[in-house]
């Protein structure tokens, strides 16, 4: 569904994305994450011709993002936290407004989100909420039926309750659309991305599925005989190796039971009990994080 190669975004001497390689697989709900400033919006602003790459490209839906015609923009859905939207219009006009531009809107379908996310149609956008106007947003992007669904940090400032019902809008109407979410709220994205892609200072870190991703990270804890000292020489897949009194921690991030219990016993001496334990997303992230600022990743 979209295809990065090479993607480079200089803003004078700043270069905001530095060589990004990867692929939103087609029916994925792909999620774009990082720190505020990582790059994910300068990214979808090329993804959506908004702004054009300095070097490298983006293809989507098959045609480079340079040369997107109404055709490819009729198949994508576009949601951002920064969307501006006319304020002396009530919804109902705005959605009334929109309709025309789109062959296959579905008036049923908005209908039944606007009832679902309660959105107060009557209502001047000027007036609404920022979660409402999320919501809404959301209510302009889906009755066409898009076959790309793009958010932008959509999260960002709302309260639980409106995060959840924003979700469960999107859930519901997702059916074989593709999804692409960026956002710095790792919370948000647990159990509802398929596939994750982590930017730091512009550039990628990796790119995989989620299944592969939560599976390959655990954290260890190697109790001793004596006093806990970190090997000379770890393999190179151990991060954050620590010695606490008589344990050993450190995060295994090509997790194989076989192959993490022969590497611990060539690696240690005197080892009494080791456990490990599956991570939670965000301490998958911050692992990965201060081991690429500190060169190891």
């Amino acid at each position: 569904m979209i295809r990065v190669t090479d993607l480079h975004k200089k803003f004078g001497r700043f270069e905001a994305l530095r060589g990004l390689n990867f692929e939103v697989p087609e029916g994925s709900a792909f999620a774009l994450i990082g720190a505020n400033g990582a790059g994910k919006t300068t990214t979808i602003k090329v993804l959506m011709n908004i702004l054009e790459p300095s070097h490298g490209s983006i293809e989507v839906l098959g045609v480079d993002s340079r040369r997107l015609s109404p055709k490819e923009l009729a198949q994508i859905g576009y949601v951002s936290e920064n969307q501006e939207m006319p304020s002396r219009l009530t919804v109902a006009e705005y959605v009334a407004y929109l309709r025309p531009f789109y062959g296959t809107w579905d008036r049923e379908l908005e209908r039944t989100i606007a009832k679902q996310l309660r959105l107060p149609v009557e209502r001047r956008i000027g007036d609404l909420s920022h979660g409402m106007r999320m919501k809404m947003a959301l209510l302009c992007a889906l009755p066409y039926r898009p076959k790309l669904l793009v958010l932008d940090e959509p999260f960002s400032g709302l309260d639980p309750l409106v995060r959840d019902e924003f979700m469960e809008g999107l859930l519901n109407q997702a059916g074989e659309m593709t999804v692409l979410l960026s956002s710095h709220e790792l919370g948000e994205i647990d159990g509802v991305a398929t596939h994750v892609a982590f930017l730091d200072e512009g550039k990628l870190l990796f790119q995989e599925s989620m299944s592969e991703l939560m599976g390959r990270f655990r954290e260890v804890h190697v109790t001793l005989e004596q006093a806990a000292m970190a090997p000379r020489e770890a393999p190179k897949e151990w991060l954050q190796v620590r010695a606490m009194g008589n344990v050993l921690t450190f995060v295994d991030t090509r997790f194989d039971p076989r192959t993490l219990s022969e590497q611990i016993h060539s690696q240690i001496a005197g080892v009494k009990e080791t456990v490990w334990q599956p991570m939670a997303l965000r301490n998958v992230f911050t692992t990965l994080a201060r081991a690429a600022r500190d060169g190891q990743a």
